[in-house]
């Protein structure tokens, strides 16, 4: 097949949706298909040189604009090929395929005002999102893309994300194709990891009986680590842990936090860490309080490092935390021979948090969550993924062939 892939930027090093596409690519280029990458700036050392590569200007200017001129740019330039299928991953319209894999800008809106902890607080942040161009623009674009005549095949990464479909946009959830994100985790693998694991608990002054969460974020604000350090204060000192804070360097605010509430003895700010492998290997469970992920790739590679996962009910990847055949969605308290993680309801009930925290504390429920992780590794790999994918693009370019 022919098939072009439209994002603004793939630098999969920055993680995410990036990193996402770059497999994509690769994968598919590995099986004899021809891709076209239409972006503004891409990695050529991550990309195989087998992708046909098709630069669009670097959009300027507002940036209520900025995604509909890289969004008109990228339909010109698809207009004037010929390719057996098109795919698009955010803000752009007229592709087969959408994989909005960052979720629905008016969903992600109303998640961010979850975010502060005081009704004052989210009184204000609406009063702010309403004076705010761009958000409206944002709208405006995503009616253009999901509301059109001539609607794309719409593939989401969590029911989390079709149910936002059908309550903000009145799409049927079984007009939307359901596939789990998933990454290629070569990176998070070695021989030595024991070693490397060693290396950093010595580094960092980390006891052998010291249980320690990490926690992976870029955006610290929205993945809840303020709360998570209020909660951190809540732990009895006795009750033994370590945090590791990896993803960004700013971190002065939260370093401030942290000596607030007197748990600075107990939390690591790495900053930004261009191969996270060494942590991911170090941590005994993952933290991630976070309030939006339409399906967090951080969980996925915890899932693949053996990590139980202790997030909110506003990551669609905790769905992916339930056993085969477990058909209940996870909640606070949720039986821990039943999952492999966690879910809470709120970031912001310290309690409720703390509580949960416990559990991964405690060795012998650590021990039960990494068991029931064994049988998800194998379900959630990229090359099933992939596989599932591919299987779509065959149906819809065969679509495409005979309208």
């Amino acid at each position: 097949m022919n098939i072009a892939l439209c994002y603004e930027s793939v630098l999969p090093q920055r993680g995410g949706c990036e990193h996402y596409i770059s497999a994509l690519a690769n994968r598919l280029v590995s099986d004899g298909h021809a891709v076209h990458l239409y972006a503004s700036r891409w990695d050529s050392q991550a990309l195989s040189e087998r992708i046909h590569f098709h630069r669009i200007p670097t959009i300027t200017g507002p940036r209520f604009l900025r995604p509909w001129r890289f969004g008109y740019a990228v339909e010109q330039a698809i207009a004037r090929a010929k390719h057996d299928l098109s795919i698009g991953f955010d803000k752009t319209w007229g592709q087969d395929i959408l994989y909005p894999q960052g979720g629905l800008h008016i969903a992600s809106a109303e998640h961010n005002i979850l975010k502060h902890s005081s009704r004052l607080g989210r009184i204000s942040a609406r009063i702010v999102k309403k004076l705010d161009f761009a958000h409206h623009s944002f709208l405006r674009l995503e009616r253009k893309q999901y509301l059109a005549e001539r609607r794309p095949v719409i593939v989401v990464n969590s029911r989390m994300v079709q149910r936002h479909f059908e309550k903000y946009y009145d799409i049927p959830a079984e007009e939307i194709v359901l596939l789990p994100s998933a990454i290629n985790t070569h990176r998070l693998l070695s021989p030595d990891r024991f070693k490397i694991r060693a290396e950093l608990h010595e580094k960092l002054g980390i006891q052998a009986d010291e249980p320690v969460g990490l926690f992976v974020a870029t955006n610290y604000r929205l993945k809840g680590l303020a709360p998570l350090i209020r909660t951190i204060a809540h732990l009895d000192p006795a009750e033994k842990l370590k945090v590791l804070v990896v993803g960004n360097s700013k971190t002065k605010r939260y370093e401030l936090l942290a000596k607030k509430w007197k748990v600075e003895n107990r939390i690591h700010f790495a900053g930004f860490q261009s191969s996270p492998q060494a942590y991911f290997f170090s941590a005994d469970f993952l933290l991630h309080p976070t309030f939006y992920d339409p399906c967090s790739l951080v969980v996925l590679e915890a899932i693949s490092c053996g990590l139980p996962i202790l997030t909110t009910q506003y990551n669609g990847a905790g769905e992916l935390l339930q056993l085969p055949g477990d058909q209940a969605n996870l909640k606070r308290g949720a039986d821990s021979n039943s999952a492999a993680g966690m879910v809470i309801q709120d970031p912001h009930n310290h309690l409720e948090f703390a509580q949960a925290i416990r559990q991964f504390i405690n060795p012998q429920t650590r021990s039960i969550f990494a068991r029931n992780l064994k049988s998800l590794n194998s379900r959630y790999t990229f090359e099933n993924h992939y596989q599932q994918l591919l299987s779509l693009f065959l149906q819809v370019a065969n679509q495409r062939r005979v309208a």
